[in-house]
Protein backbone atom coordinates (compact mmCIF):
# COMPACT_ATOMS: atom_id res chain seq x y z
CA UNK A 1 0.00 0.00 0.00
CA UNK A 2 1.33 3.09 -0.91
CA UNK A 3 2.42 5.59 1.77
CA UNK A 4 0.50 8.53 0.61
CA UNK A 5 -2.98 9.61 1.32
CA UNK A 6 -4.39 6.23 1.39
CA UNK A 7 -7.35 6.39 3.75
CA UNK A 8 -9.47 9.40 3.59
CA UNK A 9 -12.55 9.21 6.23
CA UNK A 10 -15.36 11.13 7.86
CA UNK A 11 -16.42 11.60 11.19
CA UNK A 12 -17.87 13.50 13.54
CA UNK A 13 -15.82 13.77 16.58
CA UNK A 14 -11.91 13.55 16.69
CA UNK A 15 -10.04 13.33 19.56
CA UNK A 16 -6.33 13.40 19.86
CA UNK A 17 -5.10 11.41 22.69
CA UNK A 18 -5.72 8.63 24.78
CA UNK A 19 -5.69 10.45 28.23
CA UNK A 20 -8.05 11.17 30.69
CA UNK A 21 -9.53 14.16 29.09
CA UNK A 22 -10.06 12.65 25.84
CA UNK A 23 -11.54 9.67 27.67
CA UNK A 24 -13.82 11.82 29.55
CA UNK A 25 -15.25 14.11 26.67
CA UNK A 26 -15.80 11.01 24.75
CA UNK A 27 -17.77 9.03 27.25
CA UNK A 28 -19.78 12.24 27.98
CA UNK A 29 -20.35 12.58 24.07
CA UNK A 30 -21.39 8.76 23.87
CA UNK A 31 -24.27 9.00 26.35
CA UNK A 32 -25.59 12.61 25.14
CA UNK A 33 -25.46 12.01 21.66
CA UNK A 34 -25.23 8.35 20.65
CA UNK A 35 -25.36 8.69 17.01
CA UNK A 36 -22.42 11.10 16.76
CA UNK A 37 -19.14 8.76 15.44
CA UNK A 38 -16.01 9.37 17.23
CA UNK A 39 -12.75 8.58 16.03
CA UNK A 40 -9.63 8.35 18.43
CA UNK A 41 -6.19 8.89 17.67
CA UNK A 42 -3.22 7.88 20.04
CA UNK A 43 0.54 8.00 19.28
CA UNK A 44 1.37 5.31 21.58
CA UNK A 45 0.12 1.93 21.61
CA UNK A 46 -1.49 2.12 24.69
CA UNK A 47 -4.45 3.97 26.62
CA UNK A 48 -3.17 6.28 29.33
CA UNK A 49 0.74 6.18 28.64
CA UNK A 50 2.00 9.27 28.97
CA UNK A 51 0.55 11.81 31.76
CA UNK A 52 -2.67 9.28 33.08
CA UNK A 53 -0.37 6.24 33.63
CA UNK A 54 -0.84 6.15 37.30
CA UNK A 55 2.92 5.99 37.76
CA UNK A 56 3.59 9.03 36.42
CA UNK A 57 1.50 11.23 38.56
CA UNK A 58 0.18 11.44 42.16
CA UNK A 59 -3.40 10.34 41.91
CA UNK A 60 -4.32 12.47 44.78
CA UNK A 61 -7.75 13.17 43.53
CA UNK A 62 -7.02 16.88 43.75
CA UNK A 63 -9.53 18.57 46.13
CA UNK A 64 -7.75 20.86 47.66
CA UNK A 65 -8.00 19.16 51.18
CA UNK A 66 -4.31 18.85 51.35
CA UNK A 67 -2.50 20.87 49.13
CA UNK A 68 -0.92 23.80 50.97
CA UNK A 69 -0.61 25.74 47.26
CA UNK A 70 -4.00 25.91 47.25
CA UNK A 71 -4.35 28.03 50.67
CA UNK A 72 -2.33 31.03 49.89
CA UNK A 73 -1.09 33.21 53.25
CA UNK A 74 -2.65 36.85 53.44
CA UNK A 75 0.49 39.47 54.60
CA UNK A 76 -1.85 39.75 57.66
CA UNK A 77 -1.75 36.28 58.41
CA UNK A 78 -5.32 34.75 57.40
CA UNK A 79 -5.59 31.90 54.87
CA UNK A 80 -6.88 32.99 51.13
CA UNK A 81 -8.96 29.94 50.52
CA UNK A 82 -10.95 30.65 47.51
CA UNK A 83 -9.37 28.45 45.43
CA UNK A 84 -9.30 25.31 47.37
CA UNK A 85 -12.93 25.87 47.35
CA UNK A 86 -13.21 26.31 43.54
CA UNK A 87 -10.62 23.21 43.60
CA UNK A 88 -13.23 20.75 45.78
CA UNK A 89 -16.16 21.91 43.99
CA UNK A 90 -14.77 21.09 40.42
CA UNK A 91 -13.48 17.52 42.56
CA UNK A 92 -17.05 16.93 43.17
CA UNK A 93 -18.48 17.37 39.75
CA UNK A 94 -16.02 14.55 38.79
CA UNK A 95 -16.54 12.59 41.42
CA UNK A 96 -20.32 12.85 40.85
CA UNK A 97 -20.04 11.24 37.37
CA UNK A 98 -18.05 8.90 37.66
CA UNK A 99 -20.67 7.58 40.60
CA UNK A 100 -23.11 7.74 37.95
CA UNK A 101 -20.83 5.84 35.25
CA UNK A 102 -21.08 3.51 37.41
CA UNK A 103 -24.48 3.29 37.70
CA UNK A 104 -25.11 3.26 34.15
CA UNK A 105 -22.46 0.48 33.14
CA UNK A 106 -19.97 2.74 31.66
CA UNK A 107 -17.12 2.34 34.13
CA UNK A 108 -17.05 -0.81 36.47
CA UNK A 109 -15.16 -2.06 39.44
CA UNK A 110 -14.98 1.55 41.38
CA UNK A 111 -11.98 0.16 43.53
CA UNK A 112 -9.95 -0.44 40.17
CA UNK A 113 -9.79 2.93 39.98
CA UNK A 114 -10.80 5.21 43.36
CA UNK A 115 -10.22 4.11 46.68
CA UNK A 116 -10.38 5.98 50.32
CA UNK A 117 -7.33 7.52 51.69
CA UNK A 118 -6.94 10.69 54.25
CA UNK A 119 -5.19 13.41 52.46
CA UNK A 120 -3.34 15.19 54.63
CA UNK A 121 -1.32 18.92 55.27
CA UNK A 122 1.96 18.42 57.12
CA UNK A 123 4.29 21.09 58.62
CA UNK A 124 6.68 21.81 61.18
CA UNK A 125 8.44 24.55 62.79
CA UNK A 126 6.02 27.15 65.26
CA UNK A 127 5.38 29.58 62.05
CA UNK A 128 4.34 26.92 59.67
CA UNK A 129 2.53 25.55 62.62
CA UNK A 130 0.31 28.56 63.13
CA UNK A 131 -0.14 28.91 59.40
CA UNK A 132 -2.06 25.74 59.46
CA UNK A 133 -4.07 26.27 62.21
CA UNK A 134 -5.08 29.38 60.53
CA UNK A 135 -5.89 27.33 57.63
CA UNK A 136 -7.53 25.15 59.49
CA UNK A 137 -10.09 27.82 61.02
CA UNK A 138 -10.65 28.96 57.49
CA UNK A 139 -11.82 25.44 56.39
CA UNK A 140 -13.25 23.34 59.02
CA UNK A 141 -16.49 25.05 59.01
CA UNK A 142 -17.12 24.85 55.19
CA UNK A 143 -19.76 22.29 54.09
CA UNK A 144 -16.79 21.25 51.32
CA UNK A 145 -14.31 21.11 53.89
CA UNK A 146 -16.21 19.05 56.81
CA UNK A 147 -14.47 17.16 59.33
CA UNK A 148 -10.98 18.25 58.95
CA UNK A 149 -9.08 17.68 62.21
CA UNK A 150 -6.01 19.90 63.48
CA UNK A 151 -3.43 17.55 64.84
CA UNK A 152 -0.36 19.06 66.92
CA UNK A 153 -0.06 16.51 69.88
CA UNK A 154 2.91 14.06 68.79
CA UNK A 155 1.48 10.86 70.42
CA UNK A 156 -1.59 11.60 68.37
CA UNK A 157 0.54 12.11 65.14
CA UNK A 158 3.01 8.94 66.02
CA UNK A 159 -0.59 7.02 66.82
CA UNK A 160 -1.83 8.21 62.76
CA UNK A 161 1.73 8.06 61.32
CA UNK A 162 4.06 5.69 62.52
CA UNK A 163 6.49 5.92 59.63
CA UNK A 164 6.65 9.53 59.90
CA UNK A 165 7.51 9.38 64.00
CA UNK A 166 9.74 7.03 64.11
CA UNK A 167 12.65 9.09 65.24
CA UNK A 168 11.44 12.52 64.72
CA UNK A 169 12.88 15.04 67.24
CA UNK A 170 9.42 16.55 68.43
CA UNK A 171 11.06 19.36 70.01
CA UNK A 172 11.01 20.74 66.33
CA UNK A 173 6.71 21.75 66.69
CA UNK A 174 4.87 19.64 64.26
CA UNK A 175 1.09 20.14 62.93
CA UNK A 176 -1.79 18.47 60.80
CA UNK A 177 -4.63 18.99 58.80
CA UNK A 178 -5.85 15.80 58.94
CA UNK A 179 -9.28 14.66 56.12
CA UNK A 180 -10.05 11.48 56.43
CA UNK A 181 -12.25 12.02 53.11
CA UNK A 182 -9.98 11.64 50.28
CA UNK A 183 -9.14 9.44 48.08
CA UNK A 184 -6.89 7.76 45.98
CA UNK A 185 -7.36 7.85 42.58
CA UNK A 186 -5.67 5.77 39.80
CA UNK A 187 -6.04 7.75 36.21
CA UNK A 188 -5.01 4.98 34.17
CA UNK A 189 -7.53 2.61 35.01
CA UNK A 190 -10.26 4.92 34.70
CA UNK A 191 -9.09 6.02 31.24
CA UNK A 192 -8.64 2.10 30.29
CA UNK A 193 -12.23 1.78 31.40
CA UNK A 194 -13.83 4.97 29.71
CA UNK A 195 -11.75 4.20 26.23
CA UNK A 196 -13.03 0.91 26.42
CA UNK A 197 -16.68 1.94 26.96
CA UNK A 198 -16.37 4.16 23.81
CA UNK A 199 -14.70 1.44 21.73
CA UNK A 200 -17.88 -0.96 22.95
CA UNK A 201 -20.54 1.39 21.68
CA UNK A 202 -19.29 2.35 18.57
CA UNK A 203 -16.23 4.69 18.83
CA UNK A 204 -12.78 3.73 16.67
CA UNK A 205 -9.50 3.57 18.37
CA UNK A 206 -6.41 3.98 16.61
CA UNK A 207 -3.36 3.39 18.35
CA UNK A 208 0.04 3.66 17.00
CA UNK A 209 -1.26 6.65 15.34
CA UNK A 210 -0.26 10.12 15.63
CA UNK A 211 -1.75 13.29 14.20
CA UNK A 212 0.85 15.37 12.44
CA UNK A 213 -1.62 18.27 10.58
CA UNK A 214 -4.69 20.54 11.26
CA UNK A 215 -6.02 22.11 8.58
CA UNK A 216 -9.92 24.09 8.53
CA UNK A 217 -12.22 23.79 5.55
CA UNK A 218 -14.48 26.42 4.27
CA UNK A 219 -17.24 24.80 6.01
CA UNK A 220 -15.87 25.13 8.76
CA UNK A 221 -15.49 21.33 9.46
CA UNK A 222 -11.18 20.00 9.99
CA UNK A 223 -8.81 17.78 7.63
CA UNK A 224 -7.24 15.89 10.34
CA UNK A 225 -4.06 14.07 8.56
CA UNK A 226 -2.51 11.07 10.52
CA UNK A 227 0.84 9.23 10.34
CA UNK A 228 0.44 5.09 10.98
CA UNK A 229 4.23 5.17 12.87
CA UNK A 230 4.42 1.38 12.43
CA UNK A 231 3.68 1.19 8.70
CA UNK A 232 4.06 4.92 7.95
CA UNK A 233 0.52 5.35 6.06
CA UNK A 234 -1.18 7.66 6.03
CA UNK A 235 -4.47 8.70 6.82
CA UNK A 236 -6.93 12.15 5.98
CA UNK A 237 -10.07 12.45 8.47
CA UNK A 238 -12.31 15.09 7.89
CA UNK A 239 -14.04 15.64 11.14
CA UNK A 240 -16.64 18.62 12.04
CA UNK A 241 -14.85 18.88 15.50
CA UNK A 242 -11.79 18.12 17.02
CA UNK A 243 -10.42 17.74 20.34
CA UNK A 244 -6.84 18.34 21.03
CA UNK A 245 -6.50 16.16 24.64
CA UNK A 246 -3.03 15.43 23.87
CA UNK A 247 -1.23 16.84 27.43
CA UNK A 248 2.07 18.34 26.46
CA UNK A 249 1.74 17.53 22.56
CA UNK A 250 -1.57 19.95 22.92
CA UNK A 251 0.24 23.45 22.42
CA UNK A 252 1.91 22.29 18.92
CA UNK A 253 -1.18 21.16 17.44
CA UNK A 254 -3.25 24.29 18.59
CA UNK A 255 -0.20 26.65 17.02
CA UNK A 256 -0.77 24.03 13.83
CA UNK A 257 -4.52 25.23 13.51
CA UNK A 258 -4.26 28.62 13.62
CA UNK A 259 -7.19 29.50 15.99
CA UNK A 260 -6.99 33.00 16.77
CA UNK A 261 -7.09 31.52 20.41
CA UNK A 262 -3.97 29.37 20.81
CA UNK A 263 -1.70 32.90 19.62
CA UNK A 264 0.41 34.36 22.34
CA UNK A 265 0.65 31.06 24.31
CA UNK A 266 3.74 29.47 25.13
CA UNK A 267 4.83 26.08 27.29
CA UNK A 268 7.90 25.43 29.78
CA UNK A 269 8.18 21.51 30.11
CA UNK A 270 9.25 20.32 33.80
CA UNK A 271 10.18 16.73 33.86
CA UNK A 272 9.93 14.83 37.50
CA UNK A 273 10.66 11.86 39.44
CA UNK A 274 9.63 10.17 42.51
CA UNK A 275 11.10 7.67 45.29
CA UNK A 276 9.06 4.61 44.98
CA UNK A 277 8.86 2.56 48.02
CA UNK A 278 10.37 -1.13 47.67
CA UNK A 279 10.29 -2.23 51.19
CA UNK A 280 6.51 -3.74 51.58
CA UNK A 281 7.18 -3.37 55.91
CA UNK A 282 7.38 0.67 55.08
CA UNK A 283 4.64 0.67 52.75
CA UNK A 284 2.25 -1.12 55.81
CA UNK A 285 3.72 1.26 58.41
CA UNK A 286 2.07 4.20 56.55
CA UNK A 287 -1.81 4.55 54.86
CA UNK A 288 -2.46 8.61 53.80
CA UNK A 289 -1.28 11.10 51.48
CA UNK A 290 0.76 13.88 53.28
CA UNK A 291 1.55 17.00 51.49
CA UNK A 292 4.02 19.68 52.81
CA UNK A 293 4.82 23.06 51.45
CA UNK A 294 6.56 23.78 48.29
CA UNK A 295 10.89 25.04 49.16
CA UNK A 296 11.12 28.75 48.68
CA UNK A 297 11.30 29.81 44.55
CA UNK A 298 9.93 26.07 44.02
CA UNK A 299 7.16 25.59 41.79
CA UNK A 300 3.28 24.71 43.03
CA UNK A 301 3.71 20.95 41.05
CA UNK A 302 7.05 20.31 43.05
CA UNK A 303 5.42 20.61 46.93
CA UNK A 304 6.72 17.42 48.65
CA UNK A 305 4.41 14.56 49.53
CA UNK A 306 4.97 11.25 51.04
CA UNK A 307 1.67 8.97 49.23
CA UNK A 308 0.27 6.40 49.47
CA UNK A 309 -1.04 4.80 46.15
CA UNK A 310 -3.43 1.84 44.87
CA UNK A 311 -2.31 0.65 42.04
CA UNK A 312 -3.69 -3.06 40.71
CA UNK A 313 -5.53 -3.29 43.80
CA UNK A 314 -1.66 -3.46 45.91
CA UNK A 315 -1.00 -0.63 48.18
CA UNK A 316 2.50 1.28 47.11
CA UNK A 317 4.09 4.62 48.22
CA UNK A 318 6.08 7.50 46.50
CA UNK A 319 8.13 10.25 48.06
CA UNK A 320 8.39 13.36 45.23
CA UNK A 321 8.39 14.87 42.97
CA UNK A 322 11.91 15.36 42.04
CA UNK A 323 11.89 18.38 39.49
CA UNK A 324 14.44 17.71 36.50
CA UNK A 325 14.07 19.40 32.72
CA UNK A 326 13.73 18.30 29.65
CA UNK A 327 12.83 20.16 26.37
CA UNK A 328 10.36 17.26 25.29
CA UNK A 329 6.62 18.10 25.83
CA UNK A 330 6.07 14.39 26.43
CA UNK A 331 7.49 11.96 28.43
CA UNK A 332 8.06 10.01 25.42
CA UNK A 333 8.27 13.05 23.12
CA UNK A 334 11.59 14.85 21.35
CA UNK A 335 14.19 17.27 21.97
CA UNK A 336 12.64 19.61 19.39
CA UNK A 337 9.86 19.90 21.38
CA UNK A 338 10.36 23.24 23.15
CA UNK A 339 12.52 25.28 20.35
CA UNK A 340 9.89 24.07 17.91
CA UNK A 341 6.65 25.50 19.85
CA UNK A 342 8.72 29.62 19.89
CA UNK A 343 6.72 31.59 17.20
CA UNK A 344 6.64 35.08 16.39
CA UNK A 345 3.18 35.20 18.80
CA UNK A 346 4.79 33.76 21.89
CA UNK A 347 7.96 34.89 21.57
CA UNK A 348 7.73 37.83 23.73
CA UNK A 349 6.03 35.88 26.29
CA UNK A 350 8.28 33.30 26.28
CA UNK A 351 11.29 35.72 27.09
CA UNK A 352 9.29 37.57 29.50
CA UNK A 353 8.94 34.67 31.31
CA UNK A 354 12.46 33.64 31.25
CA UNK A 355 12.93 37.22 33.08
CA UNK A 356 10.12 36.96 35.82
CA UNK A 357 10.69 33.27 37.03
CA UNK A 358 14.57 33.30 38.13
CA UNK A 359 13.43 31.24 40.62
CA UNK A 360 11.96 28.80 39.10
CA UNK A 361 15.31 28.48 37.03
CA UNK A 362 17.46 28.62 40.37
CA UNK A 363 15.29 25.99 42.02
CA UNK A 364 15.43 23.53 38.55
CA UNK A 365 18.79 24.24 38.57
CA UNK A 366 19.80 22.82 42.13
CA UNK A 367 17.26 19.98 41.84
CA UNK A 368 19.10 18.63 38.74
CA UNK A 369 22.41 18.94 40.90
CA UNK A 370 20.88 16.73 43.39
CA UNK A 371 22.26 12.76 44.04
CA UNK A 372 21.15 9.98 45.86
CA UNK A 373 22.22 11.21 48.86
CA UNK A 374 20.37 14.71 48.51
CA UNK A 375 16.97 12.78 47.21
CA UNK A 376 17.23 10.85 50.72
CA UNK A 377 17.90 13.87 52.91
CA UNK A 378 14.71 15.33 51.85
CA UNK A 379 12.58 12.27 52.19
CA UNK A 380 14.00 12.45 55.82
CA UNK A 381 11.91 15.69 55.92
CA UNK A 382 9.40 13.05 56.37
CA UNK A 383 10.34 10.06 57.54
CA UNK A 384 13.53 10.73 59.62
CA UNK A 385 14.84 7.21 59.31
CA UNK A 386 14.28 6.60 55.65
CA UNK A 387 17.28 3.94 54.21
CA UNK A 388 18.50 4.32 50.25
CA UNK A 389 18.13 0.78 49.88
CA UNK A 390 14.69 1.05 50.70
CA UNK A 391 13.47 3.03 47.65
CA UNK A 392 14.00 3.61 44.37
CA UNK A 393 13.82 6.49 41.26
CA UNK A 394 10.98 6.42 38.94
CA UNK A 395 10.64 9.15 36.39
CA UNK A 396 6.93 10.75 36.43
CA UNK A 397 5.76 12.33 33.37
CA UNK A 398 6.21 15.45 32.06
CA UNK A 399 4.37 18.24 32.96
CA UNK A 400 3.88 21.42 30.12
CA UNK A 401 3.03 24.78 32.32
CA UNK A 402 0.89 27.59 30.55
CA UNK A 403 2.74 30.48 29.55
CA UNK A 404 0.18 33.10 28.93
CA UNK A 405 0.43 36.83 27.30
CA UNK A 406 -0.12 39.47 29.90
CA UNK A 407 -0.61 43.02 29.67
CA UNK A 408 2.32 44.80 30.19
CA UNK A 409 4.42 41.76 31.33
CA UNK A 410 5.39 40.16 28.48
CA UNK A 411 4.37 36.20 29.77
CA UNK A 412 3.42 34.75 32.90
CA UNK A 413 3.68 31.29 33.89
CA UNK A 414 0.66 29.59 34.83
CA UNK A 415 0.99 26.99 37.29
CA UNK A 416 -3.26 25.13 36.13
CA UNK A 417 -4.92 23.82 33.53
CA UNK A 418 -6.33 26.38 30.24
CA UNK A 419 -9.47 25.20 28.12
CA UNK A 420 -8.66 26.73 24.43
CA UNK A 421 -11.45 26.77 22.14
CA UNK A 422 -12.00 28.23 18.86
CA UNK A 423 -14.73 30.97 18.51
CA UNK A 424 -16.66 28.63 16.00
CA UNK A 425 -16.87 26.20 18.16
CA UNK A 426 -14.92 23.62 15.78
CA UNK A 427 -11.82 22.83 17.83
CA UNK A 428 -10.78 22.86 21.51
CA UNK A 429 -7.66 21.53 23.24
CA UNK A 430 -6.43 21.49 26.94
CA UNK A 431 -2.78 22.83 28.36
CA UNK A 432 -1.32 22.75 31.42
CA UNK A 433 -0.67 20.36 34.03
CA UNK A 434 -2.44 20.13 38.26
CA UNK A 435 -4.88 19.97 38.99
CA UNK A 436 -5.58 18.44 35.89
CA UNK A 437 -7.03 14.92 35.85
CA UNK A 438 -9.06 15.44 39.25
CA UNK A 439 -10.89 18.16 37.31
CA UNK A 440 -11.21 16.68 33.94
CA UNK A 441 -15.12 15.98 34.28
CA UNK A 442 -15.92 19.90 34.78
CA UNK A 443 -13.03 20.92 32.39
CA UNK A 444 -14.83 18.76 29.41
CA UNK A 445 -18.33 20.30 30.65
CA UNK A 446 -16.99 23.46 29.52
CA UNK A 447 -15.54 22.54 26.12
CA UNK A 448 -18.93 21.31 25.60
CA UNK A 449 -20.67 24.00 26.46
CA UNK A 450 -18.65 26.37 24.69
CA UNK A 451 -18.43 24.41 21.34
CA UNK A 452 -22.09 22.85 21.59
CA UNK A 453 -24.01 25.50 22.77
CA UNK A 454 -26.95 24.99 20.84
CA UNK A 455 -26.67 21.32 21.62
CA UNK A 456 -26.13 21.97 24.85
CA UNK A 457 -29.33 23.72 26.14
CA UNK A 458 -30.75 20.13 25.19
CA UNK A 459 -28.54 18.37 27.16
CA UNK A 460 -28.95 20.18 30.23
CA UNK A 461 -32.02 17.33 31.79
CA UNK A 462 -29.24 14.27 31.04
CA UNK A 463 -26.19 16.55 32.09
CA UNK A 464 -28.27 17.08 35.67
CA UNK A 465 -28.99 13.40 35.58
CA UNK A 466 -24.70 12.66 35.29
CA UNK A 467 -23.74 15.56 37.45
CA UNK A 468 -26.82 16.22 39.77
CA UNK A 469 -25.11 19.55 40.98
CA UNK A 470 -24.59 20.88 37.54
CA UNK A 471 -24.80 24.81 37.85
CA UNK A 472 -25.47 24.82 41.50
CA UNK A 473 -22.77 25.53 43.77
CA UNK A 474 -22.24 23.31 46.74
CA UNK A 475 -20.74 25.55 48.78
CA UNK A 476 -23.57 27.46 49.00
CA UNK A 477 -26.22 24.40 49.37
CA UNK A 478 -25.29 21.99 52.13
CA UNK A 479 -28.63 20.06 51.85
CA UNK A 480 -27.83 19.13 48.30
CA UNK A 481 -23.90 18.57 48.77
CA UNK A 482 -24.88 15.76 51.64
CA UNK A 483 -27.41 13.95 49.21
CA UNK A 484 -24.37 14.03 46.30
CA UNK A 485 -21.83 12.88 48.63
CA UNK A 486 -24.01 9.99 50.84
CA UNK A 487 -25.00 8.74 46.77
CA UNK A 488 -21.26 8.99 45.28
CA UNK A 489 -19.75 7.36 48.18
CA UNK A 490 -22.05 4.71 48.18
CA UNK A 491 -21.60 4.30 44.55
CA UNK A 492 -18.05 4.17 44.34
CA UNK A 493 -17.97 1.97 47.42
CA UNK A 494 -15.81 4.67 49.21
CA UNK A 495 -17.89 4.85 52.69
CA UNK A 496 -20.84 2.47 51.88
CA UNK A 497 -21.77 1.80 55.58
CA UNK A 498 -21.62 5.66 56.67
CA UNK A 499 -24.08 6.66 53.67
CA UNK A 500 -27.44 7.51 54.47
CA UNK A 501 -30.63 6.38 52.60
CA UNK A 502 -31.50 9.51 50.97
CA UNK A 503 -34.66 10.32 47.81
CA UNK A 504 -33.00 9.97 44.26
CA UNK A 505 -30.44 12.91 44.11
CA UNK A 506 -31.13 13.92 40.90
CA UNK A 507 -34.81 14.25 41.12
CA UNK A 508 -34.26 16.02 44.41
CA UNK A 509 -31.77 18.48 42.66
CA UNK A 510 -33.97 19.10 39.20
CA UNK A 511 -35.99 21.15 41.85
CA UNK A 512 -33.10 23.64 42.69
Amino acid sequence: MSNQNAVETKTDVVLVGAGIMSATLGALLRQLQPDWSISTFERLDAVAAESSDPWNNAGTGHSALCELNYTPENSDGTVDIKKAVNVNEQFQVSRQFWAHAVEQGVLTQPKEFINPIAHVSFVHGEANAKYLRARYDALAGHTLFRGMEYIDDPAEFSKRLPLMAKGRDFSDPIALNWSQDGTDVDFGALTKQLIGYIGKTGGKMYFGHEVTNLTQNSDKSWTVKVTNRRTGEKRTVRSRFVFVGAGGGALHLLQKSGIKEAKGFGGFPVSGAFLRCTNPELIDQHSAKVYGKAAVGAPPMSVPHLDTRVIGNKPGLLFGPYAGWSPKFLKQGRVTDLPGSVKPNNILSMLGVGVSELGLVKYLVSELAKNEAGRIWDLREFAPKAQAQDWELITAGQRVQVIRRAKGKGGVLEFGTAVVAAEDGSIAGLLGASPGASTAVPAMLDVLERCFPTEFQGWKGKLREMVPSIGVKLTDNEGLFNQVWDWSSKVLELDSAGASESAPVADTAATV
